[in-house]
Order: C-alpha cells, then structure tokens, then sequence
C-alpha cells in the first residue's frame, strides 16, 4: 500500500469568501479543509480533462494539415444518427 504524503498550502481568502465556505461546510457536516480539498480535487480534474481534449485537437488539426484526411459534418451526422439508432456501424471513412 502506497501512502501520499500531504503537503501543507496556504491560501489567503478575504473574509467573505471565507464565511461562505464555513457556511456551506457547516450545511454539509464537514470541515472547511474537507470542502477546500474536494473543490480543488474537481477544479484540477476539470483542468486535466480539458487539456487532454485540447492536445487531442491540436494532434488531429497537425495530422489533418498533413494528410487532408477528413469526414464532412454531414458524413460524422448520418453516422451518429445510425449508431442512436441501435445499428452496429463502422465509422465513416476518412478522405481527402
């Protein structure tokens, strides 16, 4: 078993903000460290996924830049429409 060691973070809230966190915790039956933590743990994640798609995009424009291989809107369209429909399809083929 792996133990992560917790590192120690200030962060300096003004007043308000610093209320309305004690107030939601308190609501919650949990501590402000507790909902501070699960904040940033989704934060982060959020960031993470959206940065995965956005190297995933930029991968897909430099590889459509180079090759020319694409599918038409309508093509990607009438290929979704047949997978909501329950049939079992290949995707469409990319062309130039």
């Amino acid at each position: 078993m792996t133990t992560i060691a917790a590192r120690t973070v200030s962060v300096k809230l003004d007043g308000e903000i610093h209320s309305r966190i004690r107030r939601l915790a308190d609501s919650r039956s949990r501590t402000p460290h507790w909902l501070m933590r699960e904040a940033i743990e989704k934060y982060v994640e959020g960031e993470e996924k959206r940065e995965a798609f956005r190297q995933a995009t930029l991968v897909a424009w430099h590889e459509y830049q180079e090759t020319g291989l694409h599918v038409t809107g309508e093509e990607a369209d009438s290929w979704l429409a047949k997978l909501e429909d329950g049939q079992d399809v290949e995707p469409t083929q990319c062309h130039v």
